[in-house]
């Protein structure tokens, strides 16, 4: 273990939940500044429909070669 002697100082019981709150924290931030800074993660979310959808739709498509 390359941090070995943390724990010395920082005790396993206390260290290892600070870190996974630090790290929920953090994850919760970043998805919570994602939906109030964002319009189209919001309709992503619900299901709408992209606008380029109708656009892939309309592209010509080859004749496929004959035997």
């Amino acid at each position: 273990m390359i941090y070995g002697k943390m724990w010395t100082v920082v005790r396993p019981t206390v260290g290892i939940p600070l870190f996974l709150g630090a790290v929920a924290v953090g994850s919760f931030s970043v998805h919570l500044a994602l939906l109030t800074n964002t319009t189209w993660v919001k309709g992503f979310l619900e299901g709408g429909q992209s606008t380029k959808s109708g656009a892939a739709s309309t592209a010509p498509v080859a004749p496929a070669a004959k035997k």
